[in-house]
């Protein structure tokens, strides 16, 4: 210290630890969020693993139910939301071929709509 001033290579060296410091810091919290969603991805498949079979059946089902519902029209059965479903039919044709094969149905119900 000459003449009551301290020099500036000084406070710069403690600006310099500190941001080392919270560089350090940050890099350590990254570090650890990233540990922790690979923890987090490891319990999910743990759990999930035995169950995805089932969830992807149910869910398959729960498809099929609704694209009978939308279908129900065009395969003469009265459906009372027909008003509502119609807007729906360009989006569902196109899994249409693997639904009425999984429904049974070897050849297409649909008359205007030959997919096989």
């Amino acid at each position: 210290m000459i003449d009551g001033k301290e020099p500036a290579a000084d406070a710069g060296f403690f600006l310099h630890t500190d941001e080392r410091q919270g560089r350090s810091m940050a890099f350590r919290t990254e570090k650890a969020r990233a540990l922790w969603d690979q923890i987090k991805q490891f319990y999910d498949e743990m759990y999930f693993a035995p169950y995805r079979r089932t969830m992807l059946k149910e869910i398959r089902n729960e498809e099929d139910v609704f694209k009978l519902l939308a279908f129900s029209e065009a395969l003469g059965i009265p459906n009372p939301v027909s008003y509502y479903t119609l807007e729906l039919m360009p989006f569902m044709l196109e899994d249409f071929h693997e639904w009425h094969q999984r429904m049974g149905m070897e050849k297409s119900p649909l008359d205007g709509f030959k997919c096989c």
